[in-house]
């Protein structure tokens, strides 16, 4: 049976690109008669990577749950949470980084992008966000992972640290599989 674990974050006005290029994925693999477990949750230690106001991240949470479920994720056929309400993500991104080098965090794509534009510092959890994307995932013993292209990087990343760990202490993590939409459509990112 497979095991699929993503999630979407909490900052800033959720977009028709949000929709269609996460969202109503979940809605059809939820939907798509496959036995799976399937675990979509509320990104919100991503999103604090960088500066948020806590009272709008706040409402962008209770904002994307009402969306999960408006678009029709079904609470009682997938698991539906917020991520920092579950501690063991934290604390595995915390074990992943004992194994993951600074070198492979500093090669993301997404890192030297969002880097380039802070203005006041760049963070340690923009740097090690990757590995708490590995946490998420593998902390469920996911099996697949849906991605776009700019979140391929960071799965091959989980794939990288889940079969270092399985060689150094045991047979522990499943190495996901990505899923990827074919022909992806380039959604804009217009406010819904």
């Amino acid at each position: 049976m497979k095991t699929i674990v993503s999630g979407v974050q909490p900052s800033g006005t959720l977009t028709l690109g949000n929709y269609l290029g996460a969202i109503k994925n979940f809605v059809d693999l939820q939907n798509n008669g496959e036995e799976k477990e399937l675990f979509v949750f509320i990104a919100d230690l991503h999103a604090i990577t960088v500066p948020q106001e806590p009272a709008k991240l706040r409402n962008s949470i209770k904002s994307l749950a009402a969306l999960y479920i408006a678009c029709g994720l079904d609470p009682n056929v997938t698991t539906l949470f917020i991520q920092s309400e579950v501690r063991e993500h934290a604390e595995m991104s915390y074990l992943l980084q004992t194994i993951t080098y600074i070198g492979e965090l500093e090669r993301m794509t997404q890192y030297k992008d969002k880097m380039k534009k802070q203005e006041n510092g760049v963070s340690s959890a923009l740097l090690t966000y990757p590995v708490l994307m590995a946490a998420d995932i593998l902390l469920y013993n996911s099996t697949h992972v849906p991605v776009g292209e700019d979140q391929k990087q960071h799965l091959e990343l989980t794939r990288n640290l889940a079969e270092r760990f399985n060689n150094r202490y045991s047979d522990t993590f499943n190495v996901p599989e990505p899923i990827i939409k074919k022909n992806p459509q380039k959604p804009p990112s217009l406010p819904l």
